[in-house]
């Protein structure tokens, strides 16, 4: 079986596999109340303000797991199944994006070259197939212009490689912090802290899956491109 393809199957079923333990990771400990009752929301203040970022605002957005920290607009947003929660779940997502605000404060290296890369890759994702696709179209009847315009879809789908590989270690480090901090507070027992850790930890895996994917799939559009060249 040729080997790249074999690396393909392996790493989407370990994606599946991802998802499935976040999801069960989350509701097990959704249920599991932790700090005495304080909701995420509260306990992201708490922590927010501790490291003298009382401009961050916090709101609530519609969906699960939808939560993110827009350093743009210096808000955390913080999804209906976590914003008012004090469960260990909740708690360590909200805490977790509250590690990505202090890395925009800090201006942690990997988080400001992740901050000018969206631009890019949001131009990247949308239109790096569509260049494959006209590429391969426009090559029938001029297989140099046809190249060049393949070429071009891959080296944009390159650019969400290199967004993923930038984000790996964001994710991560957030993480890091946001169980530091939790700590901090005081209003944690380690078994709770414990519970968090393992909601952080199954995501952490989901941002691993998608390098891993990422990687694949540009070495299978690099060598189809260099097969059909030749």
């Amino acid at each position: 079986m040729d080997i790249l393809y074999l690396l393909f199957l392996i790493t989407f079923v370990f994606t599946l596999i991802v998802q499935i333990k976040v999801s069960t990771t989350f509701d097990r400990y959704s249920h599991v109340s932790a700090g005495m009752g304080r909701t995420a929301s509260e306990v992201a203040r708490r922590i927010l303000d501790a490291r003298g970022l009382f401009d961050v605002r916090i709101e609530r957005v519609h969906g699960h797991l939808s939560d993110h920290y827009d350093p743009r607009a210096r808000v955390l947003r913080l999804s209906d199944s976590v914003y008012s929660s004090s469960s260990a779940s909740a708690v360590g997502v909200a805490a977790h994006e509250v590690g990505h605000a202090i890395q925009h404060a800090e201006r942690y290296a990997p988080i400001v070259w992740r901050t000018k890369l969206v631009p890019l890759v949001s131009f990247a994702s949308r239109f790096s197939w569509i260049a494959i696709v006209i590429g391969l179209i426009i090559a029938y009847s001029s297989t140099i212009l046809g190249n060049y315009v393949v070429s071009f879809g891959i080296l944009l789908f390159a650019a969400t490689t290199l967004f993923h590989l930038v984000t790996l270690p964001c994710e991560l480090n957030a993480s890091k912090r946001a169980l530091r901090e939790l700590e901090l507070t005081g209003w944690y027992s380690a078994n709770e802290l414990g519970a968090s850790r393992k909601v952080l930890n199954a995501a952490a895996m989901t941002y691993v899956a998608a390098l891993a994917m990422s990687i694949i799939q540009l070495l299978r559009l690099i060598r189809i491109f260099g097969n059909r060249r030749d």
